[in-house]
């Protein structure tokens, strides 16, 4: 077995682990100061104020390219499913008044008028 006070990973690693140790102290005492907090939030909000505007200025080059934003795109999608939901709505609303009439359906489910004009007679003429 080899020694381990000359194994050169075994020094690594103590010297890794007390690098981290001291390390960790630091950040501790670091974050537990009110001027760290104090930063934090100054940043957050800077952060958040450079978000804002470029948002704004995306929503401006949209704007002048002529396409719409996602507020527009999400807006459009709500309204189309809105229409859809009615027009299945309808759609089964038109079926039972078929049904109630007597209105022959399709094999498709499209209701079909009623068939009024008779075949022609053995001798070429209509009925």
């Amino acid at each position: 077995m080899t020694d381990k006070t000359n194994d050169p990973v075994a020094l690594w690693q103590k010297m890794v682990g007390e690098m981290e140790k001291g390390f960790n102290s630091f950040a501790n005492q670091a974050m537990s100061s009110p001027e760290f907090s104090q930063a934090m939030n100054r940043a957050g909000g800077v952060a958040a104020g450079a978000q804002k505007q470029l948002g704004e200025l995306v929503e401006k080059y949209l704007v002048a390219m002529n396409l719409p934003s996602r507020e527009q795109v999400t807006g459009l999608a709500e309204r189309l499913q809105s229409i859809e939901v009615q027009l299945d709505e309808m759609k089964s609303i038109l079926s039972q008044m078929a049904a109630s009439s007597g209105i022959s359906q399709g094999s498709d489910g499209t209701p079909r008028p009623p068939r009024t004009k008779r075949p022609p007679s053995e001798n070429g003429e209509q009925k």
